[in-house]
């Protein structure tokens, strides 16, 4: 990824928050500086759309809901790319929900086939390879 670098002035009280984060995380300041950023501009540009904490990391969700932008995305493509069939298989959400995963994906699609391919790669076997517990099987 190319960077640049700049110079920013931030609230002290943001500055300790950030520090707080980092402490918490074992990670630096600037990372955790710059994936805030990141997600900020994220959220900007798709409303309904936030960033929460996950087993595997920090991901993008529909606000409100625990459903992370990449399970929906893989159940739109399970179901042909129909719209109205999403909206079936996830009933319980709005249209403006799922309008809201759908913009997160048409402008991070390659973030979103990332974690979609990921998800895909699990095999029974390397499920008991890395997580044997899941599966009953004795270490």
């Amino acid at each position: 990824m190319n960077t640049v670098q700049k110079s920013l002035r931030i609230p002290r009280e943001t500055a300790l928050e950030i520090e707080n984060i980092a402490r918490e995380t074992g990670r630096d300041f600037s990372s955790i500086t710059k994936d805030l950023l990141a997600e900020s501009i994220k959220m900007r540009r798709c409303p309904g759309i936030v960033f929460a904490e996950g087993v595997s990391g920090r991901r993008a969700k529909i606000a409100g809901t625990g459903l992370d932008i990449w399970e929906v995305i893989a159940t739109y493509k399970s179901v042909g790319e129909d719209f109205k069939r999403l909206g079936e298989a996830y009933h319980w959400l709005s249209q403006p929900q799922l309008r809201s995963a759908m913009g997160y994906y048409l402008i991070y699609q390659e973030e979103i086939d990332e974690l979609i391919m990921r998800n895909d790669a699990w095999t029974e076997t390397s499920i008991a390879r890395r997580h044997p517990h899941l599966l009953g099987q004795a270490l």
